[in-house]
């Protein structure tokens, strides 16, 4: 029995919009209803999000009932929280700050076994494999494996080339946020000199015929995201989403 097939890596390899949501919270309740609502895949956020190996596996058994595809940022590019995540199932996985092809390889091959990579091998005790259950896992999960690399720095865009044509980089995702703050535009995403920086990235991304991903939290901006390829799209995130259910709520209150 093979490694589970990635629906997430087949649509989007086929070039198919995929939308989803950031889940910051840690809950597996808000999870499960995320998954539940529509959205193709939702991001367990470990970089930004108070989550550890116990919530994002609370979280993935919660989306395991959903239609919704999990996916995982880890809060750093090391080999142990990659080995880690991957082991607890997950297969498509984004990682934040790669700054150069150095480190665009290094975690390209943390996700994957020897033969392409050098992930531990370990799943055999793990989640991935149905803990031993799925007897071939190891011989095909890394034909499942989707890796994002975010491009969130002026360093990063100047190697979008070498980065994007590194072997094992699936995607490249663009952190708005971060950067507009590393080109010296705090908290302005859509200066002009920014929006300039991930209009390139989007299209060396896209000559390399590879996915561009984003995330976005106005929602008058998700088409203009389709239109220059992005495929692999946030619409927000669960904090912001229920912060703004609330507030219109309150206002409501007589």
């Amino acid at each position: 029995m093979p490694a589970p097939e990635n629906a997430l890596k087949t649509a989007l390899e086929h070039g198919e919009t995929q939308s989803g949501l950031w889940l910051t919270l840690a809950s597996g309740a808000v999870a499960e209803i995320a998954g539940k609502a529509g959205f193709d895949w939702c991001l367990i956020d470990a970089e930004h999000g108070p989550n550890t190996l116990t919530t994002i596996q609370t979280q993935l058994q919660a989306l395991a009932g959903t239609p919704a595809h999990p996916v995982v940022r880890v809060p750093s590019g090391e080999d142990w929280i990659l080995k880690q995540v991957l082991d607890l199932g997950v297969q498509t996985v984004v990682v934040p700050m790669v700054n150069t092809p150095e480190q665009a390889a290094q975690v390209a091959a943390a996700v994957r076994y020897p033969g392409q990579g050098s992930r531990g091998m370990g799943a055999t005790l793990a989640r991935a494999s149905g803990y031993g259950e799925i007897v071939d896992y190891m011989s095909s999960a890394n034909e499942q494996i989707f890796l994002f690399v975010q491009i969130e720095s002026r360093q990063a865009v100047e190697n979008v080339d070498a980065i994007v044509a590194t072997p094992g980089v699936d995607g490249i995702f663009v952190g708005p946020a971060d950067l507009s703050a590393d080109m010296g535009f705090v908290g302005q995403t859509d200066a002009p000199e920014v929006l300039a920086a991930i209009d390139h990235v989007y299209a060396r991304t896209k000559a390399a015929g590879k996915t561009i991903g984003t995330v976005v939290f106005d929602d008058a901006d998700f088409p203009v995201q389709i239109d220059k390829g992005v495929t692999f799209l946030g619409l927000g995130a669960d904090s912001f989403a229920l912060q703004s259910a609330l507030r219109t709520l309150a206002s409501k209150a007589p």
